[in-house]
């Protein structure tokens, strides 16, 4: 367990799926909440749920990233999770999509984690997660996009954790392996073969809460019957 209380909390790239899992657990666990979504209206409810600050931002613009970080203030958990991507054969791929893809998945990664070190080091402490996907260890056929985009984001995680965790930041990045369970995308025969979000939320949680002499920089989830 962390020794400090819970503070604030912000959840970049806020939708219906995981980081809605994470926004009520953080605020079950007593985090102030701030999320953010470049569409705040479909947030109203959980916002009012988690009594969670909302805030309007393009994850891929630099003056939105800042002036958001500095509308949110101080803090004590960043957890960015935004996703974008095209699909298709590499010959037929659009470059703005491409271009696109990298910016949300990579770049803004780079702005967010920017940001957020730059207020925790001034105290010495915090916990910064990306979240990852198997597109950041393996790429797949008609996925190169996303694959470039989660491969630099894996690599930003891992220089960060080198540079930061000897000044007091924890850095996490969550590689999902693994289908997330949805409304939209039921569990096939309830056989626990896709990953519920609720319990990736508890796995980021563990994640924040872990004593400093057991850091862990990378975690892997993935349901049991997932091949790797």
């Amino acid at each position: 367990m962390n020794d400090r209380s819970p503070g604030t909390a912000l959840i970049i790239g806020v939708g219906d799926g995981l980081s809605a899992s994470l926004a009520r657990l953080l605020a079950r666990e007593g985090y102030k909440l701030a999320l953010a979504s470049r569409d705040i209206g479909k947030l109203a409810k959980l916002a009012q749920e988690t009594q969670a600050s909302l805030h309007r931002c393009d994850a891929a613009d630099p003056k939105q990233v800042a002036a958001l970080f500095q509308a949110v203030g101080s803090l004590d958990v960043m957890i960015y999770n935004p996703s974008y991507r095209v699909r298709g054969p590499l010959i037929e791929l659009e470059p703005e999509g491409v271009m696109r893809t990298l910016e949300i998945t990579a770049f803004g990664a780079f702005l967010a984690g920017q940001q957020a070190a730059r207020d925790m080091l001034a105290r010495g402490s915090g916990t910064i997660i990306f979240t990852g996907a198997s597109a950041g260890v393996k790429g797949y056929p008609g996925s190169a996009p996303f694959a470039m985009g989660k491969f630099a984001l894996r690599g930003l995680a891992q220089s960060m954790a080198r540079e930061l965790h000897p000044q007091g930041i924890h850095i996490g990045h969550v590689v999902i392996d693994g289908g997330i369970r949805a409304a939209n995308r039921p569990d096939p025969e309830g056989r626990d073969a896709m990953l519920d979000p609720d319990s990736i939320a508890a796995c980021y949680l563990a994640l924040i809460r872990q004593p400093r002499d057991s850091w862990s920089w990378e975690i892997e989830v993935r349901p049991w019957v997932e091949t790797f």
